[in-house]
């Protein structure tokens, strides 16, 4: 049997979190890709210098380089945001400022001639504003996802590199 403090105090409890509710943002996060994969047409040798060659003329910072098990991962370095990371909405506007961005990619010999390569992305923002204006804010954090642009501008310069 209902009794009217229980009721009242439900009621109130509901229009407390509608009250909230109505004061965040919302932040809308991009989809993640999946990783962004490909084929080079030349031998896991060539296609390996290559990429070192690439990574190198983009100055990307590289943590680690291990070319027996054809992994590179990059350092974390500072990117515009939606140049190589999009991070989303908040309250429908874009999210623009920097980002942290890192870069792991995988390169496995697909017979004598070809040469898969895998790139995994993994992005944050590191200060943003709402909007073309206003103060860059570090906090809070939101994950970004790729944009491809990194991923396509290096494996177009490693065919290009192979094919010289």
């Amino acid at each position: 049997m209902p009794t009217v403090g229980s009721t009242t105090t439900a009621r109130v409890l509901v229009m407390a979190a509608v009250a909230l509710a109505g004061c965040s943002r919302l932040h809308v996060s991009p989809l993640q890709p999946p990783p962004y994969r490909a084929e080079i047409p030349a031998a896991y040798d060539a296609t390996w210098s290559a990429l070192v060659r690439a990574l190198a003329h983009q100055n990307v910072p590289l943590r680690a380089i291990a070319r027996d098990s054809g992994v590179i991962a990059s350092d974390e370095f500072v990117s515009p945001i939606n140049l190589y990371a999009d991070c989303g909405q908040l309250s429908g506007d874009q999210l623009e400022g920097e980002a942290i961005v890192s870069f792991t990619v995988f390169a496995e010999s697909n017979g004598a001639r070809t040469t898969r390569i895998q790139v995994n992305s993994k992005m944050r923002t590191q200060a943003f504003r709402r909007g073309k204006s206003g103060k860059l804010r570090p906090a809070p954090v939101y994950n970004c996802a790729s944009t491809g642009r990194f991923e396509a501008n290096l494996l177009d310069a490693v065919r290009d590199s192979v094919k010289e």
